[in-house]
């Protein structure tokens, strides 16, 4: 059972992880749903990617962390760094969408 939650646990993190290279390095805003970026401006764009992206990072730091600490300690400790990972994930998400989008939708 722990080796199936590591495997999901670091899949999760993998995909965060390739979302937030596509969305922080290649700029790739078309994978974020178009309603969420509808008052950005142009010019914003590559800073919203960014902090997106960075958000998304953090997100599946979190979740891989918390999958390594929940085989290596036996589940006792592995949800702090997920629940830490998500809610900072989710903090910088809420940050860049009140700054560059002037709202979360």
């Amino acid at each position: 059972m722990l080796v199936f939650i590591l495997i999901l646990m670091l899949s999760l993190s993998a995909l965060f992880f390739f979302l937030g290279y596509r969305l922080w390095v290649k700029g790739q805003i078309t994978i974020i749903h178009d309603y969420h970026y509808t008052r950005v401006k142009e010019s914003d764009k590559k800073s919203y990617t960014k902090g997106m992206g960075l958000a998304l990072w953090i997100m599946g730091l979190g979740i891989g962390a918390g999958g390594i600490f929940s085989v290596c300690d036996r589940l006792s400790v592995g949800w702090i760094p997920l629940i830490v990972g998500i809610i900072g994930g989710l903090a910088v998400m809420v940050y860049a969408q009140l700054k560059y989008n002037h709202g979360i939708f």
